[in-house]
């Protein structure tokens, strides 16, 4: 019954709309739009403390267009960039350029509608996010050839990402702070703590290829060091944000939490046990991120 039922809605749907909305999936899971939970949360924590509650909609709705297009240009390059790679890679070679699923060529198209969305967005923003929309543009652009040249790839990647924070700043206040580059350095070395973590699942393959990475340069049990001393000092500057910001109560319970699943993360990676590894990098992430935003809403929303 079931097959026939799935059978009559193909029938009902036309033949359009349907290879649309299945080219729409394969974009989404090529650029792995799911993963957005992990950055988006802590640009709305850094435009909560920079308007000390809710910013008006208008500016949270370009935030969340401006975080999105930016995210899906850097995996659309990502993946144009890395697609002779990800074809040697038995990891990766099931993604949707190499197995042929997705043209490069429609790729371009969806990065250059990204990228106009993007630009769109920070002019809708503000003027000067606007003119720092290309050096957020560069960095991007620059991440996906760094591992073929640095071990510290990963750190690039962070000051990528740490973006979302400092953009969320400027599009709240139309200028710059320097106390927000806390939270900023905090996303550098969280994101670095769990790419390093990442990056253990093709330490054989990096080695082999010719690729750049921390654990591939210094081995898994010292790269797991270095990335708990990653995430040590992220945890450190968020409390320094919250402290510099005087954000309230809530806040420092959010990063009671945040540290309890931060331990939680890498007691599930071990050097010679990497069979939990994507639930550390998948779910971990996402919990930590969805938190600090969560508890940081609630500090705003609640009396003092």
């Amino acid at each position: 019954m079931k097959g026939q039922d799935r059978l009559e809605q193909k029938r009902i749907v036309p033949p359009v709309l349907r290879n649309l909305g299945e080219k729409a999936v394969l974009y989404l899971r090529m650029i792995k739009f799911s993963h957005s939970v992990f950055a988006l949360p802590f640009a709305l924590t850094s435009a909560l403390i920079a308007a000390q509650g809710i910013p008006e909609g208008r500016i949270l709705f370009w935030i969340v267009i401006a975080m999105v297009s930016a995210r899906s240009t850097a995996m659309g390059l990502n993946r144009i960039i890395d697609r002779k790679i990800d074809k040697e890679n038995p990891r990766t070679a099931a993604r949707e350029i190499p197995a042929g699923r997705i043209k490069v060529s429609e790729t371009l198209l969806f990065v250059g509608i990204a990228v106009a969305a993007f630009l769109l967005s920070a002019h809708m923003l503000n003027p000067l996010c606007f003119k720092l929309s290309g050096v957020a543009l560069f960095f991007v652009f620059l991440y996906s050839f760094t591992k073929r040249f640095t071990w510290a790839s990963h750190f690039v990647l962070g000051v990528t990402i740490s973006g979302a924070p400092l953009g969320a700043w400027i599009a709240v206040t139309g200028g710059f702070d320097a106390r927000i580059a806390l939270l900023g350095l905090a996303i550098v070395f969280w994101l670095a703590g769990f790419d390093i973590l990442y990056a253990f699942q093709d330490v054989e393959f990096d080695r082999r290829y010719g690729l750049y990475s921390l654990p591939a340069r210094f081995g898994i049990a010292k790269a797991l060091r270095i990335s708990r001393a990653c995430h040590l000092t992220t945890w450190v500057l968020f409390l320094m944000t919250g402290i510099l910001f005087a954000v309230t109560f809530p806040f420092y319970v959010g990063l009671g939490i945040a540290a309890l699943l931060l331990l939680y993360e890498h007691s599930l990676v071990k050097p010679g046990d990497l069979r939990r590894l994507n639930k550390a990098f998948f779910d971990m992430n996402g919990y930590i991120s969805v938190t600090v935003f969560f508890f940081t809403l609630l500090s705003y929303l609640l009396p003092v």
